[in-house]
Parts: structure tokens; sequence; C-alpha cells
């Protein structure tokens, strides 16, 4: 069955080297990985190569929900793409792309069948836009 594919993208106050490193590198993860205010995201681990798995726990604070958000890495192509496959299969693509004052930081996503797609939409772009910040104030 085909997922249905969404794309989000934030254009981010950084040049490519520092977005690359805040999305790939588990210290940053933890500063951005939460779509509000309300959640964290406590630990993550990320193994950077083709092959490689990445698992970002991603909580509420008052602890009355959390996840682990999982999957491998499926090609690698440094400061340009990352593509990556959940554990049900859907992927995700991400590339980083130059900006006259900046990068371009573009998610396609594989929509799942559980929340609506306007609300992982939003949810999606939320955290993106939590990356943005934390990479442009640190």
């Amino acid at each position: 069955m085909p997922f249905t594919k969404i794309t989000i993208q934030a254009a981010v106050l950084a040049d490519r080297t520092k977005a690359w490193s805040h999305y790939t590198e588990p210290a940053h993860i933890t500063q951005w990985n939460f779509a509000s205010e309300d959640w964290c995201c406590p630990t993550a681990s990320t193994d950077l190569v083709p092959g490689g798995k990445f698992s970002w726990r991603m909580e509420a604070k008052d602890g009355s929900f959390g996840f682990d958000f999982e999957g491998e890495f499926t090609e690698i192509v440094p400061l340009e793409k990352l593509k990556y496959v959940f554990m049900d299969q859907r992927e995700a693509e991400i590339t980083f792309t130059d900006l006259p004052e900046g990068t371009l930081v573009q998610i396609v996503f594989d929509a799942e069948n559980e929340n609506s797609l306007e609300l992982q939409q939003s949810g999606w772009q939320s955290i993106l836009n939590n990356f943005k910040s934390h990479t442009e104030k640190s």
C-alpha cells in the first residue's frame, strides 16, 4: 500500500555544516525534538551510517505518555541528504540546500494512518520549527 507523502520545510539562518550537525548530533537532537513545550526528548542515539539505527525518546514532561521514534538510515550524503526507514516501513528524506542567507531544510515523509494528515504535518512542522530556533540560537 503506498503511503501519502507530506512535505515540510524551514529556512534556517545557519550554514549547512551547522544545520547538519544540529540535526544529526544527539546532544542537539535532545534540545529540539518535540512539538510543544510540554514535551521533551530526554535521550537520543544516532549511528549515522547507512544501515545505522537511531532512537530518539519523545515524552510528555508530566510522564503521562512517551514513545521511541526509531528507524534505520538507508542513505547518507553528508551535509546534503538523510534518508531513513521507520520500523513500520514508512520512509523519510531530509535535504539541506544552500540559501543566500542560510540553509533550507526540507523533510518529505510517509504519513501514518492513525492521525490526520493535518495533525501530522503541523506536528512535524512544529518540531522542525524548534530545530530552526535551536540552531539559530546556539
